[in-house]
């Protein structure tokens, strides 16, 4: 007798299909102090955020003049990474700058 597996013709294998959902999406955020430089803010968004002159400025004006801006929207694992990599860079040199998530 072979090794074959034999199935029976009267069975049917069915294959179902998972249906992938969208990973949830984070926004990160900075959050306005009265210490940290917007020089050093506007370095900050185009190292960790790889933004432009043009937006990093404009994003660090509305943390500046609103409290807090928006730095981008990131899946959760990315936004987390984000955030620790901005409070890490910020205790290093010294800057009191606050980073949060939050969902879309």
């Amino acid at each position: 007798m072979s090794d074959e597996l034999k199935i029976p013709s009267s069975q049917v294998l069915v294959k179902h299909k998972k249906k992938l959902q969208k990973p949830k999406l984070f926004k990160v955020i900075l959050l306005n102090d009265d210490y940290t430089p917007m020089e050093y803010v506007v370095k900050l968004l185009r190292a960790v955020f790889n933004k432009s002159e043009s937006d990093a400025v404009n994003v660090m004006l509305m943390v500046h003049n609103k409290g807090a801006g928006v730095c981008g929207i990131f899946p959760k694992d990315i936004a987390e990474t984000k955030v620790f990599t901005v409070l890490k860079m910020a205790k290093h040199d010294q800057h009191p700058l606050k980073c949060i998530m939050e969902p879309e």
